[in-house]
């Protein structure tokens, strides 16, 4: 059992019979053991809804920005949470506003397995990132509902909450209060209006003071799979449609002010300027060329404000940020090191000061032996390859990795292209990760039935 407390709670539609009953109620009578029958999944249910839940906060240039605690958010949850219904499950929402949705096991007190991923997106996103592993989870246990088939253990599917980061700039709200790891402090993280997670929780009816109460108890999970298109051009370039991650890079996210000297762009010769941009033009190069020297490591300045902001006004400061990532920790770890050093550099030379700030520093995670094992086994079930390849994207699922076990299955992006209105996955690649997702599903959910 789990220690999620309903924030909002509908009418069950799913039978909590006893284990016998739930075996008797099974597809054709099979027994406990048996594989999973040749079962497809609905893609054209799953394309509708994929494309259903794109108008959810689409705009005029087709991006779909649906951020954490808006109006949009809870179109996008309350809409899911009805397809949760119609596939069988009981519907809830915890302390943080994960939605959560129950497809009960033969044995109800078993550990659950998990799937799932996140409907908020960054501004002007994709279709894809975040939905598809919400929708294609839920199609997988309609599947198995429209068949009559029941695992072993518990199946939820969770559409997280806040995993971009993109209100506050601090993500994975939703799977940090699920693992515990969120903290009080962290809640008083502001958007650009000033409001902080915290008001925005209460503005959505939500009590940031429970925020505790999401937390799952140590081995209430039994493991955690998460369907996700691939953000990059790898299976593209393979030729395949699925692919097997191996592990999560750590994003690393640096607040940083560059403090110069503002003047008269007219009146102030080059040699006495002390240029907040030009020190963080300067600096951003070195930040380039660290990342470039490591074969796995990416650097990004997403966002970038000066100040005065004249046209006739030399900055006399800078705020930006940059997220870090790698794979290997140390690695990351290495660069950090190397680009600060640059900045003290160009922070003397210049007559500037530099000062930063963690947003978040999350390590990167290897996925578990054993979701990785049953996802091969599902895609070697359906026909396919499905090489094995790392995740330079953060996900939920990286939060969750001393809770259970984690791995992820990822669909081939077109072009590779995310974060942008063009994300586009073929509706064929969709149902081939789906199916995947439904058997491994099937593997993890009946692990241990030989001790019932």
């Amino acid at each position: 059992m789990t220690s999620d407390t309903p924030e909002r709670n509908t009418r069950p539609t799913v039978d909590h019979r006893d284990g016998g009953a739930q075996r008797r109620a099974s597809a054709g009578g099979l027994p406990a053991q048996s594989p999973l029958p040749p079962l497809r999944i609905r893609g054209d249910r799953l394309w509708q809804r994929l494309l259903t839940l794109g108008e959810i906060g689409r705009g005029a240039d087709g991006g779909i920005t649906r951020l954490s605690f808006t109006p949009e958010e809870r179109a996008a949850k309350d809409t899911v949470a009805a397809w949760m219904r119609e596939a069988g499950m009981t519907v809830r929402e915890d302390a943080v506003g994960n939605l959560i949705g129950r497809y009960e096991g033969r044995r109800p007190e078993a550990a659950v397995v998990l799937a799932g991923s996140h409907v908020d997106s960054v501004p002007s996103g994709g279709r894809f990132d975040g939905p598809l592993g919400v929708i294609g989870a839920v199609e997988a246990v309609q599947t198995l509902h429209e068949a009559g088939l029941r695992p072993l253990r518990p199946i939820e599917v969770i559409a997280f909450t806040d995993e971009e980061g993109a209100r506050f700039r601090f993500g994975m709200i939703g799977s940090r209060g699920l693992a515990g790891t969120l903290t009080r402090e962290e809640l008083e993280a502001r958007d650009a209006d000033g409001v902080s997670v915290a008001e925005a929780m209460r503005k959505a009816g939500l009590d940031p003071e429970a925020y505790g109460m999401a937390a799952r108890k140590p081995g209430s999970v039994h493991a955690y799979v998460e369907l996700h298109i691939e953000q990059g051009k790898v299976l593209e370039d393979a030729g395949q449609p699925v692919g097997v991650v191996t592990g999560i890079a750590g994003p690393l996210w640096l607040s940083i002010s560059i403090s110069g000297e503002p003047g008269h762009a007219g009146a102030t010769p080059m040699r006495l300027r002390h240029d907040a941009l030009a020190a963080a033009a300067e600096w951003m190069l070195e930040v380039e060329r660290a990342a470039a020297r490591r074969p796995h490591t990416v650097a990004t300045v997403g966002q970038l404000h000066l100040s005065p902001g004249g046209v006739n006004i030399i900055p006399g400061r800078v705020d930006l940020t940059l997220d870090l990532r790698d794979i290997d920790e140390a690695v990351r770890d290495e660069v950090e090191r190397e680009i600060r050093a640059a900045a003290d550099r160009i922070a003397k030379a210049r007559g500037v000061r530099f000062e930063m700030t963690d947003l978040q520093r999350i390590p990167p995670v290897p996925c578990a032996p054993l979701v990785m094992g049953a996802i091969r086994q599902a895609a070697a079930a359906e026909g396919l390859k499905a090489p094995e390849l790392p995740s330079g994207a953060g996900h939920d699922g990286m939060q969750l990795a001393g809770l259970c076990p984690i791995g992820m299955i990822f669909v081939r992006s077109q072009r590779g292209i995310s974060h942008q209105p063009e994300e586009y996955s073929t509706p064929e690649d969709c149902v081939a990760g789906v199916q995947v997702l439904l058997r491994t599903l099937w593997s993890l959910a009946n692990q241990g039935e030989d001790a019932e």
